[in-house]
């Protein structure tokens, strides 16, 4: 019988369809196929791109030239325009302000084909040095209340380009995800003077039926309520509400278990598209009791439709703790793993 499962921080209710219970087997996605020809990203093609705000270089290597390692420039199509005020203002009962942000694009590797989940774990963690170093920056500009960081791996979930990269956007707003996990999180957190998420640690920790990897500072699960087949979690082990806060060992741990768990997903799901997405405190607010930073990965294997959009519910129709020990048992090469 389907199951009906609440989740803890946001109130939201999942279908947990058991009946129609698939294996990884069934989730057939398509082979990305490999585009050729020109691609702005490539070692050599610097000048095709707006010039780098930061990179991680070899010794007397020049800006916006080769010998790169990690590279970020602005978006050369942004969400949002840097420059000028918010001037928020209303139009009768409408709110409204001027799309004031920052859009910038994480050149993650020099190699066009290098799947980001096969990257030595150590160039991992210079990708999330990078990503840390641009958020800190970024939040020096008080127009700026929170830095969304997201992948899109795969064009069916949202990449028009091959080239491994991830993106940061400098929103002058919180979003609303984040204010209803910030809610969730606060109200659970006045009732019971605990976080929600290092409860959820404590009870995955417990029954270890939804956990797919760990070390000793992070692990990764599939939720109690997976709103998609394969959604996976990975959290710090210790309380921490701000992912760019971050030291250099703690860096190390999630790059392994971050290149662990897409190895996992890679090798269970064939290389499915995915989309990751980092969860973290508002800007400037580095210690709060109640949230937990965390990282969300969500492969693209069925789409939302009707009753999804209509309800708010989301049918998923593996039980996470399936997903969890499919991911479990993928053999993956432990010497890989460590930086």
């Amino acid at each position: 019988m389907p199951q009906l499962r609440k989740d803890p921080v946001l109130g939201r209710w999942v279908i947990i369809a058991t009946e129609r219970g698939k294996r990884p087997t069934d989730f057939a996605t398509e082979p990305e196929e490999k585009k050729g020809g020109f691609c702005p990203f490539d070692e050599g093609n610097e000048d095709k791109t707006p010039p780098e705000v930061m990179a991680y270089r070899d010794p007397g290597t020049a800006p916006d030239t080769p010998g790169w390692k990690v590279r970020v420039v602005p978006n050369k199509f942004p969400a949002l325009s840097i420059e000028g005020d918010l001037d928020r203002a209303g139009e009768g009962m409408y709110d409204k302000m001027n799309g004031v942000g920052a859009h910038e694009v994480v050149i993650e590797t020099p190699e066009h084909d290098r799947q980001f989940a096969d990257l030595p774990a150590d160039h991992v963690a210079l990708v999330i040095k990078a990503i840390q170093q641009r958020m800190l920056d970024l939040q020096g500009d008080s127009r700026f209340r929170y830095i969304q960081v997201f992948r899109n791996n795969g064009s069916a979930a949202g990449a028009s380009l091959q080239h491994p990269h991830s993106q940061l956007i400098a929103l002058p707003i919180l979003p609303k995800r984040l204010t209803e996990e910030l809610a969730g999180s606060k109200k659970y957190y006045g009732y019971k003077e605990r976080c929600v998420f290092c409860d959820i640690i404590a009870q995955e920790e417990w029954t270890k039926t939804r956990i797919v990897c760990e070390n000793d500072a992070f692990f990764t699960l599939a939720p109690f309520a997976a709103r998609f087949p394969f959604e996976t979690w990975i959290l710090p082990r210790a309380h921490h509400s701000s992912f760019e806060a971050m030291d250099a060992k703690m860096r190390t741990q999630l790059a392994e278990v971050l290149k662990e768990t897409l190895m996992r997903i890679n090798s269970a799901l064939s290389s499915p598209p995915y989309n990751f997405i980092v969860h973290t405190a508002p800007s400037g607010e580095t210690d709060l009791k109640y949230y937990h930073w965390h990282i969300e990965i969500m492969p693209k294997l069925t789409k939302v439709a009707g009753f999804e959009w209509g309800s708010g519910f989301y049918i998923n129709p593996v039980p996470p703790e399936e997903a969890a020990g499919y991911l479990r048992e993928v053999e993956v090469p432990k010497e890989e793993i460590k930086a």
